[in-house]
């Protein structure tokens, strides 16, 4: 039997970063995973950190969008039917965290976390020798719709309170900074804060890398073993028994497993995501990330071709893949960027855990003593990764956090 002074359960982002974070304060730690580090939600982001997010994805408010997705005909999401009894709690949770003053108070909440992720990404990328990595470019959203950039003036007014330059762009502008991208747009926006990365899982592996000589161990294990032993925590690994007196789950959409197991109910559901790559043709390449924002897909450059990354999917997260999301993205995505031939003809599928009210649980679990959460980060697990690591560790550690932890508490939802 092994001991150490905490456990990290989740080698996605999160979980690499936390366990990074507290072997950087000089604790033995233990990251389990029963897959590879970075293999599973991960590997298949769009790679945006997205330091300028200002308001979180809403429940469309518009009749026709809501009618089209209704009737499978829009490509920024899609629904298994038989799912949708199981899903629509949270879905009418989500649609009343998606009125104006709801967002505008995520907003607020989730900027001190958000502020704070393109630095906590370089501090670890440069002691991690993974600064190649990283592309300070910022990233593009495009407007096919008159309508929907002029509904963008609430979040533009709330990015110069909160001291975020952004960079309003008709065609020529737009065009000016991704020369390969189709006049199928009228209006763009430019974010000069966000940063990308060209291979996600090269990072997390790299964060982990550097986990390792810090003393850091990884171990195969399933989670769902995890049990009170006196008192320590205690999983099974491929190694042995792990005991340790402090256990961070970072699970990401496998949580619920193991929640349902140690008692804990929290409000979390999964949404699901696809991705493939792309050749462009001839020269056509991209600096940086572009949103299609009215279609509702993104396109990225990344180290194993183009990227493109679907809408949400409401489906059990193990239901058999269903991409036909793609079928309605990929001619919009031609219309927009000259894409070629599919690299290896692979569709991807992950699935991204979240909640109704668009904040991840970071902190510790209610009622179970050493039990600290890192969960629901939705669509900023890549940006979040490290800022969260930093935040539990210092908790962890007795050190003043370096914000307000109080709005990612689990017991908002009590």
């Amino acid at each position: 039997m092994a001991r150490t002074d905490a456990m990290v359960l989740g080698a996605g982002i999160v979980g690499t970063s936390v366990a990074l974070h507290l072997a950087r304060r000089g604790l033995s730690v233990a990251l389990v995973d029963r897959a590879g580090v970075g293999e599973q939600t991960s590997y298949g982001n769009a790679g945006v950190i997205e330091g300028n997010t200002i308001f979180p994805p809403a429940f469309p408010s518009d009749t026709g969008r809501v009618l089209r997705i209704a009737l499978k005909r829009a490509a920024e999401a899609n629904y298994h039917l038989a799912f949708l009894p199981r899903i629509m709690p949270w879905l009418l949770a989500f649609r009343a965290a998606s009125q104006p003053d709801r967002l505008a108070e995520t907003a607020h909440l989730i900027r001190p976390l958000f502020s704070r992720a393109v630095a906590e990404h370089e501090v670890l990328m440069a002691e991690a020798g993974a600064m190649h990595y990283l592309r300070k470019t910022g990233w593009l959203k495009v407007y096919r719709d008159k309508k929907s950039f002029s509904a963008l003036r609430p979040e533009f007014d709330l990015a110069a309170k909160f001291g975020l330059p952004l960079q309003a762009l008709d065609l020529a502008g737009a065009q000016a900074l991704e020369p390969s991208l189709h006049p199928v747009f009228a209006d763009a926006v430019f974010w000069p804060q966000a940063a990308s990365v060209s291979n996600p899982l090269g990072v997390t592996r790299a964060y982990a890398a550097l986990f390792a000589t810090l003393g850091g161990i990884i171990l195969s294990g399933d989670a769902r073993s995890l049990h009170r032993n006196g008192n320590r925590w205690r999983v099974e690994t491929n190694e042995g028994a792990l005991d340790a007196a402090q256990c961070v789950i970072a699970l990401g959409p496998w949580t619920p497993d193991l929640l349902k197991i140690l008692g804990l109910t929290l409000p979390l559901a999964v949404k699901r995501g696809y991705h493939r790559h792309f050749l462009g043709q001839g020269n056509a390449g991209l600096s940086r990330p572009v949103l299609d924002a009215d279609v509702g897909y993104l396109i990225t450059p990344m180290e194993q071709g183009i990227r493109i990354t679907t809408g949400v999917e409401f489906a059990a997260r193990d239901a058999a893949p269903s991409p036909e999301q793609f079928d309605r993205v990929m001619p919009r995505a031609r219309e927009l960027f000259p894409l070629g031939e599919s690299v290896d003809g692979k569709t991807w599928l992950g699935s991204r855990p979240c909640f109704a009210d668009s904040r991840p649980v970071i902190g510790p679990a209610p009622g179970r003593p050493g039990l600290w959460l890192a969960i629901g980060h939705a669509h900023w697990g890549l940006t979040l990764g490290p800022a969260t690591g930093r935040m539990i560790a210092e908790m962890m550690a007795g050190e003043p956090p370096f914000c307000d932890p109080s709005p990612y508490r689990a017991e908002r939802f009590s």
